[in-house]
Order: C-alpha cells, then structure tokens, then sequence
C-alpha cells in the first residue's frame, strides 16, 4: 500500500509504479534517512509529540533496520516506492503502532531534501580528499623533475620552454580552485530542511533548530517553500564536478599527447595502460582519455538538472526526482576518475631527455633575443620584428638562426649565447614564471596550500 492510497479510490496502475519509484536509485541514500529519522524521532520525542518510551521503540526499530541494511538482510517489496517508503514500511512491521507515528510531523519532501543535504555533504568532502590526493602526487612529481624542462605551448605550437615542475603545478592550481568550489559549496548546502514538512511548516510542536544541529547542520532552514524545492545545491555539486571533470580532460589529452610516438614525452606504466585487441604493437592510453571522455557526461548531468530546475513553480514538484541520479553518477565517476589518473601520474616515466632536445630548438629563445634587445634601448615592437624577421628568413633560406643572429649588428656573439641548450628556460624570472628561482618559490607556496587545504577538509569533517 503507497502512503496516499487513503486518497484515491483505486490502486496505482503497475505502469505509473514502474514509471514513478525511486528505489532502485534512491535507496543509496538509507544511511542519510536513517540518521534523519533518528533526529526526527529525537525531535518530536523533545518536543512531547511522542513519548519516551515511544521513541525508544523507534530508535530501536531504526537501529534494527540500519542493521539489516548494512548487512544485506533488509528485504523490499513491490509497494517500496522509494527508500523512505521501505524504512517506514520495516520500522512499522518491527514496532507495530507506534511505527506508524514515524512520519508523524514530517513529508517526503523535508526528508527527501535533508537526505540529498546529508548524502552530497558526504560525498563532496570525498572527492574534494580525491582532489587533495592528486594535487600531493603532482607536487611530488614536480620535486622530483628538478630542472627538467620542456617545451611549453600556444595554439599546440612551440613557445617557450617552462620547466616540467612549472607545467605539473599548473594542473596542479587548477585543482586547487576545484577543492575551493567543492569546499564551498558544502558551506553552502549546510542548511537542514527537515521540520519544513510538504511546503509550510506544522502546526506539531517540531524542533528544526536541534534537528538540525543533531546532523551536524550549520543551520536550519528560514523558509519552508524555498526549504523543499532548493535544489541549488545540486546544481552547484554538478558544476563543480563538471569543471573538475575538463579540469581531468586537459590533464588527459596531455598525457594522451604526450605518450604518443610523436610526442614521446611520457611513458605509461603498464599498469595504468590498455592494448588492442587487434593490434598487438599498441599501448593505449585509456585512463587519460577516459578522463576526456567523462567530461562530456559530467557536462551532460549539469545541463540536464538545469533544465528540469529552470521552470518549476514552488514549492515541490515531482520533477525533483530526477536530481538524484545525475548526482550519484556524478560523485562516483569523478572519484573513480580521479584515483586512476592520481594513479596514472604516479606512474608514469617522464623521457627528460626527449622533452629538453624537443625544447632547446633555436626559435624557442626568439622572445629572449627580443627582450635582449629591450634591455640594450631597443623598443619591443622594433625588437619583435628584427627577431621575427630573422626567424623567418632563416625558415625560407634554410639558414641556422643562430648564424643569423650571430651576424646581425644589433645582436651578435653575446646574444648567441641565449640560443644555448637549456639557457632559456633559466631567463624565466617573474613571479608565478616557469624559470627556477619562481618555481622554487612556487613550489614551496603549493606545499603550503596542499596543508592549509588539507586542515580545513580535516576540520569540516571533525565538526560534523
């Protein structure tokens, strides 16, 4: 029997139940309902809606049902719409009358919304750990590249050369903005909705206010309407891990790149790596383009939790269903992904000596003859064009640039020097540059983020 079968004078047709249970998905969030009807029970317990001895019979069957749960025992049945239904349907066979006051005070709406609050909390800490766990490993790698360096790149076109460190801590940065996100967006979503009943409130003596301190809430919610249809929070979660999600797909299509044979920069452990099942010669790099592919189904979730949201009148609609899935999907590629890409980069054997001859080409240090020239009065503009047009000349005449620069009265003998193997990437002085003295510095400011970073993930988690 459905909890609104009083209400209609006919049986919900077996294909609307197909259409319309949640269980299959809904029921990962049991913990989350279990700890909200404890505090629930407790609240109206504190409030004298049921009395002591009534409570002790519903935390004790609660507490039965979670074992069950846990466990594996618990049994559904066809008339579970969802995971509410099941706990309510299991407290009420294990407690008898007093099961049927569960529910008393209280809506699938509240309890659905303080679920989903309870469950993205959870699980956003956990990948903003993820984050964490692959932002240590790139550092590492970077301490352990030393002056190895590479080429950088504009438009896939050689530029400049950066040292490796300076190219694994830009990844690096990038997941730090991601762990700021997650981390306030979980600030954010720190509200309970529980004691906002179906959209207005009770007329029952309910506590919202120790409810919601009992799970570890921030606050309780200020209005009811808004309580039970804000699905912000998941629209926020989506984005969050969405971006972290192109965040993995540059990482991926660099390693992708870069373990090729025309690249030959990086080379995959075997371990983190396919063959075909045609071509016995091949390494595939999977977990590096899976990382490029997931990205789109993250985008995806977004963009489809945006639109059930754009045209909801308040306060709860049937369509808020559909924000659980997305969610769920969400966490547990992006927690997947980012475990095997930390272990991918671990992993893997950068070819030091092959990235360096790729970035000690004599064009490289064109900007370096640019600035050469800046420092000795030139202005840039002028400068960019002398240098410009030596590159040029020395491509079409198939002449080595360092002869031309060599012969050329505004450069010369002192200027051929910074056309020297591995001279360039020392001129980098700037702070936040890719030169070894700013890098130094930077690395020493990223290790101090990681455990600024780290405390505050260890203390939201001591503090709920």
């Amino acid at each position: 029997m459905t909890l609104w079968e009083s209400r209609l004078g006919r049986s919900t047709a077996d294909e609307v139940m197909t259409y319309t249970a949640s269980l299959r998905f809904d029921r990962r969030l049991a913990v989350d309902d279990l700890a909200g009807s404890r505090a629930h029970v407790r609240g109206l317990a504190r409030g004298g809606v049921l009395a002591d001895r009534e409570a002790a019979e519903l935390l004790l069957a609660l507490d039965t049902v979670a074992e069950e749960i846990e466990d594996g025992r618990f049994a559904f049945t066809e008339s579970d719409e969802d995971i509410h239904t099941a706990v309510e349907r299991r407290v009420t066979e294990i407690a008898g009358d007093v099961g049927a006051k569960l529910h008393t005070g209280r809506s699938r709406n509240d309890q659905v919304a303080t679920d989903l609050r309870l469950f993205t909390r959870r699980a956003l800490r956990q990948v903003a750990g993820e984050v964490l766990a692959l932002q240590e490993t790139l550092a590492k790698r970077a301490t352990d590249a030393g002056d190895a360096y590479l080429p950088g790149y504009t438009h896939l076109q050689r530029a400049q050369p950066v040292l490796l460190a300076h190219h694994l801590l830009a990844h690096g940065w990038a997941l730090a903005r991601d762990f700021d996100r997650l981390v306030h967006t979980v600030d954010r979503l720190d509200v309970s909705p529980l004691g906002a009943g179906a959209l207005a409130g009770s007329s029952l003596p309910l506590d919202p206010d120790g409810v919601a301190d009992e799970l570890g809430f921030a606050s309780r919610f200020e209005n009811s309407l808004d309580a039970v249809s804000d699905r912000d929070f998941v629209a926020e979660a989506l984005f969050d891990l969405a971006l972290l999600g192109i965040h993995l797909s540059r990482l991926g299509e660099e390693i992708a790149l870069w373990s090729s044979e025309e690249f030959g920069f990086v080379v995959l452990d075997d371990a983190y790596a396919t063959g075909s099942s045609m071509l016995p010669q091949k390494k595939n790099p999977d977990v590096a383009e899976l990382a490029r592919g997931k990205s789109g189904r993250m985008v995806g979730h977004l963009v489809g939790v945006l639109t059930t949201l754009k045209g909801l009148p308040l306060s709860y609609n049937r369509d808020l269903q559909e924000d659980k899935e997305p969610l769920f999907d969400a966490v547990d590629q992006t927690v997947a992904g980012l475990r095997a890409v930390a272990g991918m980069m671990r992993s893997a054997a950068f070819d030091v000596q092959r990235m360096q001859h790729a970035a000690d080409g004599p064009t490289s240090a064109a900007v370096d003859l640019a600035e050469w020239l800046v420092q000795h009065g030139m202005p840039f503009r002028q400068a960019h064009g002398v240098v410009g047009g030596l590159v040029r000349d020395s491509l079409e005449r198939k002449v080595p640039l360092v002869e031309l620069v060599q012969a050329h009265p505004a450069l010369g003998a002192e200027a051929v020097e910074l056309l020297e193997p591995g001279v360039a990437v020392t001129r980098r002085t700037t702070p936040g540059g890719a030169g070894p003295e700013p890098v130094r510095i930077q690395m020493e400011r990223f290790a101090h983020r990681l455990a600024v970073d780290g405390e505050r993930l260890a203390s939201a988690s001591r503090n709920r």
